[in-house]
């Protein structure tokens, strides 16, 4: 043999290494072994049922269920993904210790991702600490109280005005909702600006409607490239548009000016004096006011559209929420009419059933969050039914209680179906729900659960039941067109909360009085 066929073939077999190496890093060659979940690997190496994935979630994963059973493993760009249906073992998973299935490293990478920064435990612990602090108790029932005085100021005009706002008014349902409940709800918690609050609708309008306009439009931009962004997965023209959104961001939400707002809530401006004093510079402690920002006004503008739209829909739903709200405020001694104060109602002193109901019921249409563990070592998984499973260290598992829990039918019989009252019992009482004949903890989880449960669930539940309140009292409203259907959720946003429209319904609304 010459030098060159020892050549070619060192070469050969150099490329053969390469090659087999490449596949046995992207899969190819992972088999399934005793006592793991069924593997499903798709038949595109490396990417498996990636792009099927990213297209429609829910789809993908209700075919995968019905195939394989309540958990299963699937090939996703190159990572293997324990997929969990079964609620009853939701806790087992959510329970188990950092040792063996971390939560922090998924969260540390989103958070780098998309605001710049690499969040600590330390950082972690803040937020917990001052999210039970001001966001439960009477720190939120304060809250709630400024966050009505917001919605006030948003939605009532003033005296001058009031003759043009009585005339019918046309909105799309979710713009409508959304920038209203985003205005308020940016008011209470980030405060005003210097003299700006207790204008008058008229005066805010001439004065900050623009820079209102601004902030939302922005706003909603960089909602809608998050999903890509958190998984560093733009392209070059993505990436710029995101950099110039955060670039905006930052410059409104500054440490700096934040310390010159009005009214600015102490969750905000305790949470900052003790992110500082763990040492985070004044860059990342403005970074992590967008992280705030975002996180407190993502899902809730979705959450309140959605809740509106089947009032709207949904003329049973309407009547028994009015009849609600109408005995509230008649046994709380407050009527709405001409030149009566503004209503004042305490949430944690009235009950409203049916309300809560219609508010768990959209939340289980349309929250769909799912929940990530890392593996950390090999360990054994036990499900509810008593099996036990292998799982390898470096994969992953995925929770998914919108199809396991909120559209399972044994749960909620009919369960695409929207049911005001699916939550309630006649008398008031709230319903009980089973699965296998054992009463489940949790009838639907919109807030995820463990180290990823919502830290301002409390309050977002107050804003969409105080969003109702007011405009239930002081609006007549209806559909521009009562015979268009719903419109669909946007199937490529789910696992990331509460999922938005594909498109926007119109309604119509005028003051009562």
């Amino acid at each position: 043999m010459n030098v060159w066929e020892i050549i070619l073939c060192a070469f050969l077999a150099f490329l053969l290494a390469v090659v087999l190496g490449g596949l046995n890093i992207a899969g190819v060659f992972r088999k399934w072994r005793l006592k793991e979940p069924p593997l499903d690997k798709g038949f595109i190496p490396w990417l498996g049922h990636a792009l099927h994935f990213r297209k429609n979630p829910v789809e993908f994963l209700e075919r995968m269920q019905k195939k394989h059973g309540n958990i299963f493993t699937v090939l996703l760009g190159g990572n293997y993904l324990h997929v969990v249906m079964d609620p009853h073992t939701y806790g087992t998973v959510i329970k188990e210790s950092k040792d063996k299935l971390d939560f922090d490293t998924f969260a540390s990478m989103v958070v780098l991702n998309a605001f710049g920064f690499r969040p600590t435990e330390c950082h972690h612990k803040v937020v917990q600490t001052m999210s039970k602090k001001h966001l439960r108790g009477k720190r939120l029932t304060d809250l709630n109280q400024v966050m009505m005085e917001k919605l006030k100021a948003v939605l009532l005009p003033s005296q001058d005005s009031s003759r043009k706002e009585r005339s019918w008014q046309e909105d799309g349902v979710f713009n409508f909702s959304y920038k209203t409940i985003f205005q308020a709800a940016v008011m209470s918690l980030f405060g005003t600006e210097p003299g700006e609050d207790g204008k008058t609708k008229e005066n805010a309008t001439e004065h900050k409607v623009t820079q209102w306009d601004l902030l939302f439009a922005n706003f909603k931009k960089f909602d809608h490239i998050f999903p890509l962004l958190a998984f560093d997965m733009l392209d070059p023209l993505g990436k710029k548009e995101a950099e110039s959104l955060r670039n905006f961001f930052w410059d409104v939400l500054s440490v700096e000016k934040i310390g010159h707002k009005d009214n600015i809530s102490s969750w905000v401006t305790e949470q900052d004096q003790s992110m500082a004093e763990t040492g985070m510079t004044e860059k990342m402690r403005t970074q992590f006011q967008l992280l705030l920002f975002w996180a407190s006004q993502a899902n809730t503008g979705p959450a309140t559209s959605w809740l509106l739209v089947h009032l709207l829909k949904y003329p049973e739903a309407m009547k028994a929420v009015r009849e609600e709200l109408d005995r509230v405020l008649k046994e709380t001694g407050q009527e709405v009419k001409p030149g009566s104060p503004f209503i004042q109602v305490s949430l944690d002193a009235i009950k409203t059933p049916f309300l809560d109901s219609t508010i768990e019921e959209t939340l289980r249409l349309r929250a769909s969050s799912f929940m990530f563990r890392g593996v950390v070592q090999d360990m054994d998984l036990r499900t509810a039914d008593g099996r036990e499973y292998m799982l390898r260290k470096g994969d992953n598992v995925l929770l998914v209680p919108f199809i396991g829990l909120h559209l399972n039918p044994e749960i909620h019989p009919d369960p695409h179906t929207f049911k005001y009252d699916r939550f309630v019992k006649p008398d008031g009482t709230k319903k009980e729900f089973y699965k296998d004949g054992k009463k489940l903890k949790y009838p639907i989880m919109p807030w995820g659960g463990g180290p990823s449960m919502c830290p301002g669930r409390f309050f977002a539940f107050s804003e969409l039941k105080l969003f109702v309140i007011v405009m239930l009292s002081y609006f007549d409203m209806e559909l521009v067109n009562k015979d268009e259907d719903i419109p669909p959720f946007d199937d490529g946003r789910c696992g990331l909360g509460v999922i938005p429209p594909t498109h926007d319904i119109q309604f119509r609304y005028r003051l009562k009085f």
